[in-house]
């Protein structure tokens, strides 16, 4: 399948987290005492990683400073990504959180950087006409006005899937784009008059000759605008786990957006897009929203370990317990896990994401001999457990003896259960008992090209 490319400004999110606990005696306002600093790529540089949970390749597109911010982004974004940069005409911009207790207390934006309308790179071009599908995420700093990048986009734009995320100061897309997803405010923003988001949606459709307009409306799903009618999409099936108190929306434009560029690039139709788009950014927001994706600014744990005491804690139902009584999302994969290789460790990360625990439950050696054969496995239960456990994105490990973890997922009782892209179509013998306990199954596209049999195969034959 060819790449999901992601074209859009850059900017780094910093997220510092700190409690407030008292009124400063100057001015009626609280003091924060400034705790642990987490780090993440925003705009453009955002939408490439949630891109990277929806497809198998990702490729950026975005301008980059020379300045310190900018080495940083690019080596956050590169974990995920290919990465192909364009000049920045000034500092790269920085968006500042300052949170206590969950609550977003502040924000301070700096840098002025605009992408250089510069001649397009041969890469860039290359990138584009690679691509599946694309993704324009404008976040106003010049690149979706980039002369050449329109002019290649509007060439494209007739054969390749195009998505775009518009922005107030931003242009108008192509014409020809096959989805434009503003949020409410942004289409009223952008469309000449007021109405309701149906109104928008069809009068933006029309205004940009799309096939479609997407308007998203929160927590009631989004309005899809296209050349037959005019239709809501509710939030159904996840719309249980949206409830927090207070739930982080940051970045669930983005996910909307990649979600549905995502699923064009399969080749959904855009009724199919915007209803799978609906879905992802409900779950991302349920999951804890944009701080899921970032990480700490120094030594330590990920997000959501702010101390080195759950690195410890390695028992998987102490771990479920511990979830449930938080009111957190419990989320379990499964595997044999026989020489972990770059394939595993993406699939749990991104599993990892979507909840607040990540269980993983792994064959034993008996099990993995009756599924795989008695050359098998090469590395003991006891060494694979010890080296999933080292993974940041692993808080517990559960091995169980059968060739289905059915048993053991009755007693875990997770909220997802996560199996690799290369299960879709085949029917789950587990899944029966998830969705008894209201959960749900999810599968995370693979990484091509990585396999254990395909390893021992190579080393057997002496590659």
């Amino acid at each position: 399948m060819r790449p999901l490319v992601v074209v859009g400004d850059a900017l780094l999110d910093i997220d510092i987290d700190g409690s407030a606990e008292r009124l400063c005696p100057e001015a009626p306002v609280p003091v924060v005492d400034m705790g642990r600093e987490w780090l993440r790529p925003g705009g453009a540089g955002l939408a490439a990683l949630l891109a990277a949970r929806s497809a198998s390749e990702v490729v950026l597109l975005s301008a980059f400073g020379e300045d310190g911010a900018g080495r940083r982004l690019i080596e956050l974004l590169e974990r995920e990504a290919d990465v192909v940069p364009l000049p920045l005409t000034g500092s790269t911009v920085c968006k500042t959180r300052v949170r206590a207790g969950g609550q977003s207390m502040l924000r301070l934006d700096s840098g002025d950087g605009r992408a250089a309308h510069t001649a397009l790179p041969a890469r860039a071009e290359r990138a584009l006409r690679g691509a599946g599908a694309i993704l324009v995420a404008d976040y106003g700093r010049g690149m979706a006005g980039h002369p050449g990048l329109r002019e290649l986009l509007t060439e494209l734009a007739p054969t390749v899937p195009v998505v775009w995320d518009p922005h107030p100061r931003g242009p108008a897309p192509v014409p020809g784009t096959r989805l434009i997803t503003p949020n409410e405010s942004e289409a009223a923003a952008l469309a000449p008059g007021t109405g309701s988001p149906e109104v928008l949606a069809k009068s933006l459709r029309e205004q940009w000759s799309s096939d479609g307009v997407a308007v998203t409306i929160g927590s009631h799903g989004a309005v899809l605008a296209d050349a037959k009618e005019t239709r809501t999409f509710p939030i159904t099936g996840t719309s249980r786990l949206v409830g927090h108190a207070r739930p982080d929306t940051c970045g669930a434009g983005d996910r909307f957006a990649t979600a549905a560029a995502a699923a064009l690039l399969g080749g959904a139709d855009l009724a199919g897009a915007v209803t799978e788009a609906v879905d992802a950014a409900a779950r991302f927001v349920a999951a804890g929203g944009a701080a899921a994706l970032s990480l700490a600014d120094g030594p330590g744990t990920s997000p959501g370990r702010p101390d080195g005491a759950a690195r410890a804690e390695r028992n998987a139902f102490e771990v479920a317990a511990r979830v449930r009584r938080d009111g957190g999302r419990l989320v379990a994969t499964g595997g044999c896990f026989d020489l972990l290789h770059p394939g595993h460790v993406t699939l749990l990360r991104k599993a990892r994401a979507l909840g607040d625990a990540l269980v993983v439950c792994l064959n034993s050696d008996e099990s993995v001999r009756a599924l795989k054969g008695e050359t098998r496995p090469i590395v003991t239960a006891t060494d694979r457990a010890r080296l999933l456990a080292e993974l940041e994105s692993v808080d517990a490990v559960a091995v169980f003896d059968e060739t289905s973890p059915a048993t053991l997922l009755d007693r875990l009782r997770p909220d997802v259960w996560v199996k690799g892209g290369d299960y879709a179509g085949t029917d789950l013998p587990e899944a029966d008992v998830v969705h008894r306990h209201g959960g749900e199954v999810v599968l995370i596209p693979m990484v091509e090209g990585y396999s254990t049999s395909r390893l021992v195969a190579a080393a057997n034959s002496g590659n």
